[in-house]
């Protein structure tokens, strides 16, 4: 068939950002009204027009699914339109393409299709199950996905794949819309926000219109006490202390170091080779103070980094007590808000950062599947920097 002209909803710059990012798979946390549903209807007609094949929409229950499918008839011209199934949620085009409108509810119905693009709506609201049916379905083809949907709390899989995703895994892309965004790009009147602020409690207004976790009980450090300390960039002047925590298998080695105030004003986080390793850490912290993990593989690193009598580098063996001394060190300081750190990669973990009571003890770390290397990296250099402190005093 010949061209068809196919007019959408025009999308504000931020809106526009998110959905077509390049990264295969993209996870959105969206507040309520900011146009998450419209910007991916927009993007996966435009999949629809490349790539030829299945396409699927998911929603927790069919209802959800509707209110997208009903908004995708009016998008999609006739003149491409060759059946559609209002009972099923299926649109057929003449290009050979299906866009179908599925439920959630029961998984193990979404496994066996190869699609060629997908979205998970209302994410926070699915089960994980339907991110791991719906992900298998775009393996052969190597097709993308976008999740989508508001913050629901952090004890979550689309919560976690969010923290994932905006720690910069491969493949993975990572984007928020609140409620300003949605003003400022014209999607909504400002007076909503001050409706929603007067009729909501605080909690419920963060998580539907800020995309903001308001579950933070778990959390040693308190969601409010790492929000204080957040500044949008690196503190200014050279580091006087590193804290180094080493990356073993597909962890990252972190490294931070902190100003003569105590604020965080250099942070490297890699992978690489021990040798390489090695080399980078020794050239970047020098003969500045360094207090390093040294538990199991690290010991023969630290032997490295010491090699040429270099005594300012001391090691740090982590154990379920003095992992516990260590965070609530770093908890201390948050609380009494006595240093500055970068929002981004450094305030997910921190904030993801959890604690259980398991046997009569209290065992630290990060979710599963996610990585605490960034907290761990911080608490040796405020550990470290505390210790300088005390040194500075007695003298």
């Amino acid at each position: 068939m010949g061209e068809v002209l196919i007019e959408v909803a025009p999308l504000y710059a931020k809106q526009r950002n998110a959905v077509f990012d390049v990264a295969r798979h993209v996870f959105i946390e969206a507040s309520t009204k900011s146009g998450k549903t419209t910007g991916c209807l927009v993007w996966q007609l435009d999949q629809i027009s490349k790539r030829k094949g299945h396409h699927w929409w998911v929603a927790p229950i069919t209802l959800q699914a509707k209110i997208a499918f009903d908004r995708a008839i009016d998008m999609v011209p006739e003149a491409l339109v060759k059946r559609i199934d209002r009972r099923l949620q299926v649109i057929e085009l003449r290009t050979g393409s299906v866009w179908s409108f599925k439920s959630g509810d029961r998984p193990d119905n979404l496994y066996g299709e190869d699609i060629q693009s997908g979205v998970i709506d209302e994410a926070s609201r699915c089960r994980e199950e339907v991110w791991t049916a719906v992900r298998s379905c775009t393996t052969k083809p190597r097709s993308p996905l976008r999740v989508i949907g508001n913050v629901k709390g952090r004890k979550n899989w689309f919560y976690t794949m969010c923290r994932k995703a905006e720690a910069g895994e491969p493949g993975l892309g990572y984007h928020k819309l609140t409620i300003f965004d949605a003003v400022d790009g014209g999607v909504i009147h400002e007076d909503e926000i001050a409706e929603a602020q007067r009729d909501l409690t605080e909690n419920i207004f963060k998580e539907l219109y800020m995309a903001e976790a308001s579950d933070y009980e778990g959390n040693p450090f308190g969601a409010h006490h790492i929000e204080r300390a957040e500044r949008p960039n690196l503190a200014m002047g050279p580091p006087v202390c590193f804290g180094v925590d080493l990356g073993k298998a597909k962890d990252w080695t972190v490294m931070i170091g902190l100003n003569s105030s105590g604020d965080v004003c250099s942070f490297e986080r890699f992978q690489h080779n021990w040798n390489t390793t090695t080399n980078l850490i020794s050239s970047i912290v020098g003969d500045i103070p360094c207090l390093v993990d040294s538990t199991g593989l690290g010991d023969p690193i630290l032997d490295g980094l010491k090699a040429n009598d270099k005594s300012n580098f001391i090691g740090f063996k982590f154990t379920s007590s003095s992992k516990q001394q260590l965070m609530e060190g770093l908890s201390l300081d948050l609380q009494q808000s006595v240093f500055q750190l970068p929002s981004g990669v450094l305030s997910s973990e921190l904030k993801a950062f959890e604690y259980k009571y398991e046997r009569g003890l209290v065992k630290y770390g990060a979710p599963g599947g996610m990585h605490d290397d960034c907290v761990c990296a911080l608490a040796l250099a405020r550990a470290q920097f505390r210790k300088r402190s005390e040194i500075v005093w007695w003298r």
